[in-house]
Formats: C-alpha cells, structure tokens, sequence
C-alpha cells in the first residue's frame, strides 16, 4: 500500500500560513509517499510566482497542479517552462506554456516515510480544466483518454487527475468516466470541501473538491466586503484573500502500488483555534 496526500487550493500568503501551521502535523499522523497540491493562487490570491513556489517547496510539497487562475500572473509563464513539478491544465490549446502530466517517483520527494522506501513505483498526475460555467477550452475528457493511454503505455499505472473545475456535475462526470482506469480523480477550484469522498466501483477514488489551505473569515478565502459588494453592484473587484484564522483541507487517498486500484479516501481538515 501507498498513501498520497492531495492539498486543496493554496490561497495567498494566509494559505502558505496554513501549511506551516498544520502541514507537519499532516505529514506526522499520515506519512505520506507523495504530497501535491494546487497552488494556481499561491501568489497574492492570484496565480503563482517563484517565491512562493520555492516556499511550499520547501514545506515538503512534491508536485503541483493549478487551473484557470495560474495565468494570473505573468511570471508564471517561464516558471511553467522552467518547473516540471508545476503544471497547468492538459486540456489547453497547444502552444501554451507549461505541461499538463508530470510522472514521479513515490517517495522521491520530501515525504519521504519508512514505507515509502518500499514504494519505488511511480505516479503520473494530470491536470484537467472544466468547461461548464468556465471559459471553454479543449475537451478535458479527451485530453484525459489521450494522457492516460500515454501513461500506460510507458508502463505507469497509478494515475491521479486534479480535475480543476466548477460544475459538481462535471466532476462527478468526469469521476464516472474515469473510474477504473485512473487511482483518483480529486476536484479543485471552488474551495469549499465537499462530503462525497468514496471510491468508485472500478477502484478510481473520488471527491467532488479537495477544498482550500487558507483564511476562514472571508468568502471562499477572498475578503467578505469585496465579494458581498460585488453582488451588490456587479463591478469588477480584486481578489484579496481575506484575514484572520487559517485552515488546512485536502484528502489523503491509499491504494496499491501495484495495480492502481484505490483502496480508501479520507478528507484532512486542520485550522486555527478561534481564540
């Protein structure tokens, strides 16, 4: 058995915050063989940057995924050349920067534990963009077809998608899809962790959306006042994460290294203490 340990939507500094919190505890109760986590608003609340690339980095973060909002900020255009671990959705056109699938090693990075020793497999990752409610791009279910038949044929039988989307639908499609051909699809990019986590009848496990590593006290992590105005007045407004307590969310998904097939799901929350 192997473990990996999937992080929700990294947001601004209050979201690297919530990793150095609660991330060594995380990583002390679980022992993960790989940790990834979505870090497309890691930078400001918007998009991804070196700085704070090299900070999750040095949290112990093996790969990271991101979706719509990794182009945000236009450092991240070199740094999705120049970082294979960063990737941005596979189901953009080509020609843009970056890369789509990553494959790893188990226990290659930071999480190195006593069982990942044992663990010399390795995982592909692939990053897929919605389309329902989402600006339309190319089709993430056959991006999905064409990433998975590459990574089987190059023998990689663990498979996890960060399917970064809005429509629940959608995810659930995508899960069902999926199911028996990939270790786990994990949704990202609305926030707000979800209570289906279960796998499939195929072994594929599934959560509707990891949630978020960041600040509790405003909407979906971006300040209150800005969000509730802008249901007031429908103009356009800047994202600034909000203030105040820190969580962690995410889920960490078992299975066998051999087959694929996911044995368990479970989500992981930590946050600050209000007081």
């Amino acid at each position: 058995m192997a473990r990996i340990l999937f992080l929700g939507d990294v947001m601004g500094r209050p979201g690297r915050l919530a990793l150095k919190t609660h991330l060594p505890e995380i990583l002390a109760a679980f022992s993960p063989d790989l940790v990834i986590a979505n870090a497309e608003n890691a930078a400001g609340g918007a998009g991804i940057s070196p700085k704070p690339l090299n900070e999750l980095k040095g949290l112990g973060i093996d790969v990271f995924t991101s979706g719509n909002h990794v182009w945000d900020n236009r450092e991240a255009y070199p740094l999705l050349e120049a970082e294979p671990f960063l990737l941005r959705p596979a189901n953009y056109p080509p020609g843009v920067p970056g890369r789509g699938v990553v494959v790893r090693s188990l226990g290659e990075g930071g999480a190195k534990t006593e069982r990942s020793e044992l663990c010399h497999g390795q995982i592909g990752v692939i990053n897929l963009q919605g389309r329902v409610f989402m600006r339309e791009i190319d089709c993430p279910f056959r991006a999905a077809d064409m990433e998975i038949e590459t990574l089987n044929d190059s023998g990689v039988k663990v498979i996890l998608v960060d399917f970064h989307a809005e429509a629940t639908s959608e995810k659930e499609a995508m899960g069902r899809y999926l199911d028996g051909r990939v270790t786990a699809v994990i949704g990202t990019h609305t926030h707000v962790q979800t209570a289906d986590g279960r796998v499939l009848p195929g072994g594929t496990a599934y959560l509707s959306d990891a949630g978020m590593c960041g600040p509790t006290g405003g909407v979906i992590g971006v300040k209150a006042e800005s969000v509730v105005g802008r249901f007031l007045n429908a103009l356009p407004f800047r994202a600034e994460p909000a203030e105040g307590p820190v969580a962690l969310r995410g889920c960490v998904v078992d299975f066998d290294e051999k087959t694929g097939r996911a044995l368990a799901i479970e989500t992981v929350n930590r946050e600050d203490d209000d007081g």
